[in-house]
């Protein structure tokens, strides 16, 4: 977004809250940028969320719309933990999605995530990992190349999932230079989840 936009934009969401009586101290920070390719296939700068937006990720569990996400990626678990994901409820069995087309980079059983799925958008910029599943979709494998809506597994609840509340936990996380599926800091997936599979 150009400054001039920018400044503009921060000055409309001051004057909003000023309005609306809400006392702030707002503090802006230049996103890091990320090279993409538009649709003319030539490079432009983004930041990463705006490289985010632009994918339009798909809502990664069937039957699940916009309206019934919740935002519970800042709350704490355990007392302590910051969750840093998403939970999206839905029966076990339902099918997940990929989000977005990529490469499967690791499929991983054990611990807190139990069944798991650290999927690679095809910059490998991005990591979209999937827990707490029941399984995974028939034939996947590490390597396989997918397309944003195939079938990746199901919802479940194994590793510290309740046994009685399958969902799926869901979150991004922006890789580093060295590109390691363990590794990297995670992004809230609320504002880019925007089309539900029709």
């Amino acid at each position: 977004m150009p400054r001039t936009a920018k400044a503009a934009l921060i000055v409309l969401l001051i004057s909003t809250l000023a309005v609306a009586g809400v006392a702030t101290a707002v503090a802006f920070r230049e996103s890091p940028s990320a090279t993409a390719v538009n649709r003319a296939g030539k490079s432009e700068r983004r930041d990463d969320g705006g490289l985010l937006a632009s994918r339009r990720l798909l809502i990664p569990v069937d039957g699940v719309s916009r309206e019934q996400l919740r935002d519970n990626f800042a709350e704490t678990r355990g007392g302590k933990r910051r969750h840093d994901a998403l939970d999206i409820m839905a029966a076990r069995g339902t099918p997940v999605f990929a989000v977005d087309g990529g490469r499967v980079a690791k499929l991983f059983r054990g611990g807190a995530g139990g069944l798991t799925i650290h999927q690679f958008d095809s910059a490998e910029q991005f990591a979209y990992y999937y827990a707490h599943l029941d399984s995974y979709a028939r034939g996947l494998v590490e390597g396989m190349v997918v397309k944003r809506g195939d079938i990746i597994g199901y919802v479940g609840s194994t590793g510290n999932a309740p046994s009685h509340a399958p969902h799926l936990h869901f979150t991004i996380f922006k890789l580093g230079a060295d590109r390691k599926w363990w590794k990297g800091t995670a992004t809230n997936p609320y504002p880019y989840l925007t089309e539900a599979k029709r």
